[in-house]
């Protein structure tokens, strides 16, 4: 009998071998993790932004195509350019005819004084440009008889989100900041006030309104009886244009300082004690360590929290829609309470969808913007 060949023993994998696999393996089960969020990521985020996108594009009304499905119509870009420029504008050569002769008048007169030396002919050039662009060809456009420019509404709500932004926005970074600065202390007093201020924030946005709206009552709420008390009349807050928006400020700031106060005073306690104990040897008051320290070491945290509040209150709704419900005459009328208006209430899903695209490119920016203030620190 022949004897078998003895079999040669397998060679051991290299290290790189090794480690190839143990990453194959690594990845594996970190997609296997991360799988049941992405899933819910996709199905409940990324699938309805891009069909909002698509929804936009159509002229849809949402209870049509709720009975008929193909009741929709694709329209493309219209209801952008309705939101932002108009529909149905034509081109006049006598449209605002005088008004355009002037100009081009101006423009002829600048190719003049560049013939004749006292203007460089680029400078010229780029005036008569300008000037045949605006005055022979875009003061031209206007509406015909069944056409109107941009949604003149949307753009007054902008105003008004925009308005309620700016007074909002710094008066929580102020407000916060200033309470996590006096309530920094480690004491049963300071502990309590911090818990009493951060109450706010767990309410839920219907408490919060409820709330404010015995507060503003011109007949049983607290603060007309203190006027009354004092021998003043009291104030109708939600009913006048001019207090209304106010009204609606005092309440979202109420709301929201428990948060940036929290931002605050985790910012805080990472600023060395050192510091302020050195600061106190050399003789520094309160303003001044106030000035040259904690506010340097928290411009990090400044931002942020500006940012998010930025973020935050460009979505105001609830506070608008249960207070005022976006009156008087439209004045605390919010980008969101119309895109819901829109959609719900009159049924222009696609225009809506639109609104909402538009308030998505406005947020992009802001993080855009958090993002580059954080790289530059």
């Amino acid at each position: 009998m022949e004897t078998p060949a003895p079999t040669r023993p397998r060679p051991a994998p290299s290290a790189g071998t090794r480690r190839r696999a143990y990453g194959l393996r690594d990845n594996l089960e970190g997609y296997a993790f991360a799988a049941p969020f992405l899933a819910a990521y996709g199905v409940f985020l990324i699938y309805p932004f891009f069909k909002g996108i698509w929804i936009s594009l159509h002229s849809w009304n949402l209870l049509a195509v709720a009975i008929n499905p193909a009741a929709k119509h694709f329209v493309g870009l219209r209801n952008y350019v309705h939101m932002i420029w108009g529909e149905h504008l034509v081109w006049s050569p006598d449209h605002l005819f005088w008004a355009r002769l002037l100009g081009l008048a101006a423009v002829a007169a600048a190719i003049a004084f560049a013939a004749s030396g006292r203007l460089r002919w680029g400078t010229a050039l780029l005036l008569a440009g300008v000037g045949v662009a605006v005055f022979g060809v875009a003061l031209g456009i206007h509406p015909a008889s069944d056409g109107r420019w941009y949604d003149r509404r949307f753009w007054h709500i902008v105003w008004n989100t925009l308005l309620f932004v700016l007074l909002t926005v710094p008066t929580v970074t102020v407000v916060a900041l200033g309470l996590a600065v006096a309530l920094n202390r480690q004491s049963r007093h300071a502990a309590a006030l911090r818990t009493a201020f951060f109450l706010s924030q767990v309410l839920s946005v219907t408490v919060v309104t409820l709330i404010w709206q015995l507060m503003f009552s011109p007949k049983q709420g607290i603060i007309a009886n203190v006027l009354r008390s004092l021998g003043m009349q009291p104030i109708e807050w939600i009913t006048n244009p001019h207090l209304a928006m106010p009204a609606i400020v005092i309440t979202t700031v109420w709301w929201s300082i428990g948060f940036a106060m929290i931002i605050y005073l985790a910012g805080l306690q990472e600023i060395p004690g050192e510091l302020y104990e050195a600061a106190r040897i050399d003789g520094a008051g309160g303003w001044s360590i106030l000035r040259n320290i904690t506010l340097p070491a928290l411009s990090r945290t400044t931002t942020l929290v500006v940012v998010l509040q930025i973020i935050l209150q460009f979505q105001v709704f609830g506070q608008s829609h249960l207070i005022t419900r976006g009156g008087p005459n439209d004045s605390t009328q919010v980008l969101v309470r119309y895109i819901y208006q829109t959609a719900f209430q009159n049924s222009r899903l696609g225009y809506a969808s639109t609104l909402a695209v538009f308030l998505f490119i406005f947020m992009l920016g802001f993080s855009l913007l958090q993002a580059r203030l954080q790289g530059n620190d």
